[in-house]
């Protein structure tokens, strides 16, 4: 199966220090204007998902989730998320405080990709 998301060193190990400080975490990455377009990270349950929302995947058994319009756009796009050195617009999720800023990275599927992506969780 291919995964619709992977990560970077650089944001894996990120996400083990945040786990260390917080616990278990969640991603949301909406389609919205202002922090909505870069994903957000929470502690797990510090974010409430819509209906139609989609859980793409995990990284380091952390959730990334999906806003529904963001998704049909994006579905067929691979997610790497990668994190800079850079105050993100907002500041709601966890990284900020330490000056970081997680981001994502598209690249579109390959047509025999698309035959073999892992399925969503979808929030009915």
């Amino acid at each position: 199966m291919i995964k619709r998301i992977d990560a970077s060193e650089k944001a894996i190990e990120l996400i083990k220090i945040l786990k260390e400080k917080h616990g278990e975490l969640m991603f949301y990455q909406a389609g919205g204007c202002c922090e909505g377009t870069q994903p957000q990270c929470f502690e797990k349950g510090g974010f409430y998902q819509r209906t139609g929302d989609i859980c793409i995947g995990t990284i380091e058994d952390t959730e990334f989730w999906v806003d529904k319009d963001l998704f049909e756009y994006w579905k067929h796009a691979h997610f790497t998320l990668n994190v800079i050195d850079a105050f993100g617009v907002g500041g709601f999720s966890l990284e900020t405080p330490l000056k970081k800023t997680f981001q994502i990275e598209y690249r579109i599927f390959t047509e025999e990709e698309e035959k073999e992506l892992e399925p969503v969780k979808i929030i009915f």
